[in-house]
């Protein structure tokens, strides 16, 4: 496993590192060579470039003992979560904190990821995990996009939409949870999540930055001995 460094060093988010698989996986490529990025040693050639399928072939052949992310029967069910994640919660979070819409695109988006979030929150307030009782990748998914929303798009909102997020108790306890777990919290790079976001982001810092949902650093490893060394 490659680990790149948090921010794309080439445009239109490139990775230098990944150049070289994607020129030998298709003739005269011209595009960025972005991440992620499943490769094959061997041929030196890319496998897979869809985030869900990496994960998805990743934990089934590499799980070992441990309980299945996949569980049989729940593909349906994990894919519905992710694309409840990313359009429900990250998409709408953007366009929430976008400077340039105007009031009435802001709180319909708003509005939007409010009803998700409700609708999560609902569901642990009766349950341990998204799923049932069990963990799946579909409380990956969820817990990558509460990370989003408090560490990135929380700049971009004001401070009451920021307490109206906030007021899910179940939902963020759960993120909490899952961050006290070193499965989860010990891969916690607020420094470079904040690299990312300053990096590519133009939009302007609202009231919300100064209301945290969630004392992430509690839960994410010291990295400071680690670029000193």
């Amino acid at each position: 496993m490659t680990l790149l460094p948090a921010v794309p060093d080439g445009p239109g988010g490139e990775h230098s590192a990944l150049r070289p698989l994607y020129e030998a996986s298709a003739h005269r490529y011209a595009g960025a060579a972005v991440a992620p990025v499943l490769s094959d040693d061997w041929s030196g050639r890319i496998v897979s470039t869809h985030a869900p399928d990496i994960m998805r072939d990743l934990a089934r052949r590499f799980g070992g003992e441990r309980p299945p992310l996949y569980p049989k029967g729940m593909e349906a069910e994990i894919e519905a979560v992710g694309h409840l994640c990313e359009q429900g919660i990250n998409a709408t979070a953007q366009r929430a904190g976008r400077a340039d819409a105007d009031d009435a695109e802001r709180d319909s988006a708003l509005g939007s990821l409010l009803r998700t979030l409700r609708s999560l929150e609902g569901r642990l307030a009766r349950q341990d995990y998204l799923l049932g009782d069990r963990l799946t990748a579909a409380d990956i998914e969820l817990w990558v996009s509460l990370v989003q929303l408090d560490t990135v798009h929380r700049w971009h909102l004001d401070a009451s939409a920021v307490h109206r997020v906030a007021d899910h108790p179940a939902l963020w306890a759960y993120a909490r949870r899952l961050a006290g777990d070193p499965a989860f919290g010990a891969h916690l790079d607020l420094d470079g999540i904040a690299r990312r976001h300053h990096a590519h982001c133009r939009g302007l810092e609202a009231a919300g930055a100064a209301v945290q949902i969630v004392e992430w650093a509690a839960h994410a490893p010291d990295r400071t001995a680690s670029r000193q060394g």
